[in-house]
């Protein structure tokens, strides 16, 4: 193993400490309910999706994990406070503005370690390639960010978030509307994260995104259930989270399967870009 895959399997977190919802609940800005009587917990060296229809509380959950967002009831223990965060936002072109290359987002990510006035040393720049290289993004090192494709620019945010080295890795709807090599390489770098001892959480309208998950929450701004995939992913829990359809014709009570099958309905609604923000006291 070379020198410098030592150093990144050597930043991987040391802090073990699982992350436990207790009784947790949440609102909305307008004071509606987006989450209640949420009890789970997210282990180190697993990876989560949170599975539910626009408005279920999917992005609420994730802003509770960061600290963007305060219980109105429950415990999250540790505090966010006291594990470091990575978050991958929803993308829509957002930042397409920005007049920075590549190489300039992807050094904005060792600002929390290093400040922005301490020099950017070897360290940062080991971490920061090792980053644009697993993203597939170093051919695009000189490039100004808003020129790039959507998926590029997710791809870039993805290595962004790697980079800043963080006990927990959070993506919102990480592959929506993105080319097909850009879902691949994001949804290997889940597993590869999961792999290396972090905490990885997605949300998601993807049954394929969520069955490569150890670990699926099912929303309705409460928990309908949670589990393996195959233990959630079934056509009750899912008609009951969505309130649409039957997520495959043939099997009453799973909707996972080892084997695809044609019958499977893969993508459960158009996604419309909602966002789903908590009440911060």
């Amino acid at each position: 193993m070379s020198d410098q895959a030592l150093f990144i399997r050597d930043l991987v977190t040391q802090n073990r400490e699982p992350l436990d919802f207790v009784g947790v609940a949440a609102r909305y800005n307008n004071d509606h309910l987006a989450l209640s009587g949420i009890t789970c917990r997210f282990e180190h060296g697993t990876s989560t999706a949170l599975m539910g229809a626009n408005g279920s509380g999917k992005t609420t959950l994730l802003g509770l994990i960061c600290g963007f967002a305060q219980p109105w009831k429950g415990t999250i223990s540790p505090a966010p406070s006291e594990k470091s965060v990575a978050l991958v936002a929803q993308q829509h072109g957002q930042r397409a503005w920005m007049p920075v290359t590549v190489q300039d987002v992807l050094r904005m990510s060792r600002f929390r370690d290093r400040g922005v006035i301490k020099r950017f040393g070897p360290a940062d720049r080991i971490i920061v390639e090792d980053a644009a290289e697993r993203l597939e993004v170093t051919d695009l090192w000189n490039r100004q960010f808003g020129e790039l494709s959507g998926g590029q620019r997710q791809r870039v945010m993805v290595a962004q978030a790697m980079a800043q080295d963080a006990d927990v890795l959070l993506m919102d709807e990480p592959i929506t509307g993105l080319d097909l090599p850009s879902q691949e390489t994001i949804l290997r770098i889940v597993d590869e994260e999961r792999r290396r001892g972090r905490i990885v959480v997605i949300s998601t309208h993807h049954l394929d995104e969520a069955e490569i998950c150890n670990q699926v929450l099912l929303l309705a701004n409460r928990l309908i259930a949670a589990g393996t995939p195959k233990e959630v992913l079934t056509n009750k829990n899912l008609r009951e989270a969505f309130g649409i359809r039957e997520a495959h014709s043939d099997d009453e009570d799973c909707a996972f399967h080892d084997e695809r099958s044609e019958g499977a309905i893969h993508v459960f609604e158009d996604h419309g870009h909602g966002h789903d923000h908590a009440h911060r006291h």
